[in-house]
């Protein structure tokens, strides 16, 4: 584990909550899927303001989310006092959206649409997301203050130059921007960073054996219907942080709306998507 790294990405990430924080305050609020980036993300921001998470924290539920999720959401909001909004699309879940009605349809009205109504009802200017560049190719293109039009669209030909730590500020009328403070963190900083904090983890990431005999375990979280495990007997994190420094498995490779068509990804995040 190299500390003098580590420390150097946590500093860099509080400089960037704080910053955010001085500029958009009550207009301000973190966007959580209770995985292990975005709880290192509000470790990070409890670590800024000393124990204490003073915006709120938005869940997108899609009502489909792996159960353990919701568990875990639950426990961690009474542990750490978070101001908790859960976000859903009432609206499209009546109409029976899920899915089965393809992924490119579903992601759009139960996170896409989802959120730009949390965005609307509760008037946020920015929201900070715990992505990082090495997560996915389309991520890797993004900024740290990454702005996004009226209609909620992020364009991929017009990012923001930020040279020498210099972030751009956006106060236009209608439009607001995704804050990203651990955009240059690497999967595996995530987990050794973890591990030095004792930051708390979704039992979904460790292995277990399956009814087949085989040990597998979740490496990124999200719907059940299009999350699958990886095979792996990593059951715990220096067995998680051991197993990637060999493997060549993506991150997202049991992601379903990765691999359903070509640039859906791009699709979906140009639309709005986290």
């Amino acid at each position: 584990m190299d500390l003098a790294h580590l420390e150097s990405l946590e500093a860099g990430s509080i400089y960037i909550i704080r910053e955010a924080y001085y500029k958009y305050r009550d207009r301000l609020a973190a966007l959580v899927s209770w995985g292990k980036d975005s709880t290192t993300m509000l470790y990070l921001i409890r670590e800024a303001f000393f124990g204490e998470v003073p915006i709120p924290v938005v869940h997108i539920d899609t009502s489909f989310k792996l159960k353990p999720i919701y568990s875990f959401r639950d426990r961690l909001v009474k542990e750490w006092n978070l101001k908790l909004i859960v976000a859903k699309n009432e609206e499209a879940l009546k109409r029976g959206m899920n899915p089965s009605m393809g992924r490119f349809k579903c992601c759009t009205a139960l996170k896409t649409e989802a959120l730009k109504q949390a965005i609307a009802k509760y008037g946020f200017k920015a929201l900070f997301v715990a992505i990082r560049r090495d997560e996915h190719a389309i991520r890797a293109k993004e900024r740290v203050v990454s702005p996004r039009d009226s209609e909620f669209r992020w364009s991929i030909t017009d990012q923001p130059p930020e040279l020498w730590d210099q972030f751009n500020e956006l106060d236009e009328e209608g439009k607001h921007v995704r804050i990203h403070p651990m955009l240059g963190w690497r999967e595996i900083d995530i987990w050794e960073f973890i591990k030095l904090k004792g930051i708390p983890v979704n039992p979904l990431y460790f292995a277990k054996k399956w009814p087949d005999g085989k040990w597998r375990r979740y490496r990124s979280l999200g719907c059940e219907p299009c999350t699958v495990p990886i095979e792996s007997e990593a059951k715990t994190i220096d067995e998680i942080i051991e197993e990637l420094r060999s493997t060549k498995v993506p991150e997202r490779a049991g992601r379903a709306q990765d691999k359903e068509m070509s640039y859906m990804m791009q699709k979906l995040r140009s639309l709005g998507y986290m």
